[in-house]
């Protein structure tokens, strides 16, 4: 039996969902129904609102047409015998999808038993290849995603080649859900989003707070280490820099309302690019001075529909680990290389080991001369091979403005996120006339990379709660050390130790609750404390505390500064 792809198995699973659904529910109005990276989706316009309950029977239904072993077939209509086939069953948006398909492509539909679906494919041969399928849940989408089209049902499922790696995927899913950023968030208190502020706005709790301050400070000295140096710029800017950067022209639409200052138009950036080129223009630059390499921290605000917004994962406020690199073509490939190193360095140092390179190279509308993009292009290639980064080449997948590497990770339960880009521009120096005095004392036009390695520390902040559990390694957690006293009469010398602790730099606090000590305990493993030191009257007596360790289990009754070193050696390793 032949063997296909998941992309081809999931896709063939909506086409039998949509068998299904229509045997069950014979007046349903059909849109469109693609695989996706996890599985496959279907929007259907139908007056019965599905439940969890309705999903239960339409997959029964699909196992059913899936044991049937019936066959994909395989056909071609002309335009005016593939609408009336349309319009005789009443399908309206497909009879929309069909006017999208150019004059003179071939336009196919794809059988299995009574139900026949305009499709380009591929599928399976037959059912029963598609394996193993699971529907998982429902929600409303618009038609073609626009507010003002008609509200579709959008039922989501994923499929597989055989039952076992169904079960696993399912599983990781059921993990997934106990790792959630919005759920731990609120049990460990570190953040939350108020309908009172607004969505998408981002209220950082002390908890919280400290973590992205650590982060935070890892990441200047690491920048500074790397030659970088650091801008701060304002949250807001006059109209005429976002028309020259045209940012109104082609994004207003991800932009706020513009405020009236001395009646002058400012608007909140959604970027920090065209401050940056201010800073670099307000003095002329010489070819010595290159390669310059500025980063900020810089707060950005953009409007995203109420409906995609996700907890810290897609909000309209975010801090984004912004650089921009300005240098000579003659540095961009060493810059480049750099660039890629010091990622995977940072990558390595938060604990993800499993890196792959994304290539996107010049689509077919694009600004820039060949000549910049073919030596963009092999810089970023020379870089990736000389990483050893596995990688993909997306072709005609680069921006407007220049080609890029995109880095995705994979957490702990193997999902991949994606994270850093190194991306070329060849149109904000053309915008703001950027130039530098070359070595010939002639002007020449600086090569400029953009370049975020979290993309953005709201978003990062949620991958790293989910990868870890909630369980942040010592060097990152709110809090390294609880000294956990047994009674009242331990309070003082837990303090001690309390003191001792603090003069090491660590974060460290006492449990003064009236509790035992097992409810002591177990608030210490609910709030992820790394290491617990406990102290009764042997501790007392012996100069020493009783550690348990999360990683380790228990590590009896040692002195101070040995709990002193463990954590230090703990600190130095990040965990790893």
């Amino acid at each position: 039996m032949a063997k296909f792809d998941l992309n081809t198995i999931r896709h063939s699973a909506a086409h039998v969902m949509a068998a299904a659904v229509k045997e069950l529910y014979p007046d349903v109005k059909f849109d469109i129904g693609p695989s996706t990276s996890n599985g496959f989706y279907y929007d259907f316009d139908l007056e019965t609102r599905l439940t969890t309950e309705h999903l239960t029977e339409i997959e029964n239904c699909m196992k059913k047409i899936i044991n049937q072993q019936l066959a994909f077939e395989y056909s071609e209509m002309t335009r005016e015998d593939a609408e009336s086939f349309l319009k005789e069953d009443n399908q309206n948006f497909k009879l929309e999808r069909l006017a999208d398909i150019p004059q003179g492509e071939v336009i196919s539909f794809y059988k299995i038993g009574n139900f026949s679906d305009l499709c380009r494919g591929p599928h399976v041969e037959q059912t029963r290849q598609i394996g193993a399928v699971k529907l998982l849940s429902v929600a409303g989408s618009y038609y073609r995603g626009k507010e003002t089209n008609p509200m579709l049902q959008r039922v989501y499922g994923t499929a597989f080649s055989n039952p076992k790696e169904l079960k696993k995927y399912l599983k990781n899913i059921e993990e997934a859900k106990k790792r959630d950023h919005r759920k731990l968030g609120k049990e460990l208190d570190l953040f939350s989003i108020s309908d009172k502020v607004g969505p998408g706005l981002v209220l950082w709790h002390p908890k919280g707070a400290r973590i992205r301050s650590i982060i935070e400070d890892y990441w200047r000295d690491s920048h500074y280490r790397d030659g970088y140096e650091q801008l701060y710029t304002p949250h807001i800017g006059k109209s005429n820099l976002w028309e020259t950067s045209g940012h109104l022209d082609f994004y207003s639409e991800g932009m706020y309302s513009p405020m009236e200052i001395d009646k002058s138009d400012y608007y909140s950036k959604p970027m920090n690019c065209p401050f940056h080129i201010e800073v670099y223009q307000s003095s002329l630059r010489s070819y010595r001075e290159l390669p310059l390499r500025w980063a900020e921290l810089g707060t950005v605000y953009r409007y995203e529909k109420s409906g995609v917004l996700h907890g810290l994962l897609r909000v309209r406020g975010f801090t984004q680990d912004d650089a921009h690199i300005i240098c000579t073509p003659e540095q961009v490939e060493a810059e480049i290389a750099e660039v890629l190193r010091f990622s995977l360095e940072i990558w390595k140092d938060f604990g993800f080991k499993e890196i792959k390179a994304y290539l996107a190279t010049r689509p077919e509308k694009s600004v820039g001369e060949e000549e910049q993009w073919e030596q963009a292009g092999n810089s970023l290639k020379a870089a990736i091979e000389k990483s050893g980064l596995e990688y993909e080449v997306d072709e005609g997948g680069g921006a407007f403005y220049g080609p890029k590497i995109d880095l995705k990770i994979k957490d702990a339960i193997g999902r991949e996120w994606q994270t850093s880009t190194i991306q070329f521009d060849f149109n904000l120096p053309e915008r703001f006339d950027m130039s530098y005095i070359g070595e010939d004392g002639q002007k020449k036009r600086p090569y400029m990379i953009h370049r975020a390695l979290f993309g953005s520390l709201e978003r990062f902040f949620a991958i790293l709660v989910e990868n870890y559990a909630g369980v942040f390694p010592t060097w990152l957690a709110h809090e390294q050390v609880r000294v956990i006293p047994i009674a009242d009469s331990h309070i003082d010398y837990a303090k001690e130790v309390l003191s001792k602790l603090k003069e090491q730099g660590f974060r460290a606090s006492i449990d003064f609750s009236g509790d035992n000590i097992g409810p002591k305990i177990k608030t210490a493993r609910l709030d992820r404390i790394q290491y617990m030191a406990v102290i009764g009257d042997n501790e007392i007596a012996d100069n020493t505390v009783a550690v348990r360790s999360r990683a380790d289990g228990q590590l009896g009754a040692i002195s101070v500064d040995e709990l002193i070193n463990k954590v230090k050696e703990d600190i130095d390793s990040k965990g790893l």
